[in-house]
């Protein structure tokens, strides 16, 4: 049986979380998306760790900031986004649909998600039941269609919610509050969107962070994910721009 991958939250700026995933048995460490360098160096170095590898989900800077400057001082290998790569200048492997990474024995499959971004991607670490989402989806909300439409943002959701209820979603942001608030407009009959912000709330008052969420979680109380056709989508996310 193949031992547990340990995953670190590391927050950064603002509201952005850097994730630092370990394989003990390899020795191997993964940054997903790292926004600056020097807090994902610092938390390997604090636990031994030696970072081998670094997981780009898209472009933006909050994502990929982090990556000459680590490569730097460790030499690692950066896998992003074959279709981003003429905006990712630090890309060694170029990856897309349905390509596989791994970390050590694990191993993840690339699924390709456009709507925050043209070639936006995530990793489904399906023997380990988790998926590395980038802006993609958050708790309790997705991404902004900055380079992509609703219907690809319906059609990741889709994707999304047909994965297991036990996967375990690692998501970019800390947007989990003005998620969950704009969700109450939206289904205020939803008594597990009720208790999910009671329990966010209590979180957020004593500075916890609100992710990784779930996709049992997700299904039950995102509006994007539980929006019933595009159009329901659209509307949504359109007011929640606006909100």
């Amino acid at each position: 049986m193949i031992a547990m991958l340990e995953v670190v939250r590391i927050p950064v700026l603002n509201d952005n979380y850097v994730w630092l995933m370990h394989d003990d048995a390899s020795g191997e460490t993964v940054v997903v998306d790292p926004a600056v360098a020097d807090p994902s160096l610092e938390a390997a170095a604090a636990r031994g760790w030696r970072i081998t590898q670094i997981w780009n989900t898209h472009w933006h800077g909050d994502h990929v900031g982090g990556n000459a400057a680590i490569k730097a001082a460790t030499g690692c290998a950066i896998t992003g986004p074959a279709a981003e790569a003429g905006k990712i200048s630090t890309l060694d492997v170029l990856v897309g649909e349905d390509d596989m990474v791994r970390i050590g024995d694990h191993q993840a499959r690339v699924m390709a998600v456009p709507a925050h971004t043209a070639g936006h991607i995530a990793y489904h670490l399906a023997d380990d039941a988790m998926i590395f989402v980038g802006d993609t989806l958050f708790a309790m909300g997705c991404g902004r269609l900055f380079e992509g439409t609703a219907a690809q943002m319906f059609d990741a959701m889709a994707r999304f919610a047909a994965l297991p209820d036990e996967t375990i979603v690692y998501c970019a942001h800390e947007y989990t509050q003005s998620n969950g608030r704009f969700a109450l407009s939206v289904e205020p009959d939803n008594a597990a969107l009720a208790a999910r912000m009671a329990a966010v709330d209590a979180a957020r008052a004593h500075g916890e962070a609100t992710v990784p969420t779930s996709i049992g979680l997700e299904r039950a109380t995102n509006i994007f994910m539980r929006a019933k056709n595009v159009d329901e989508l659209a509307a949504r996310r359109a007011a929640k721009d606006a909100a």
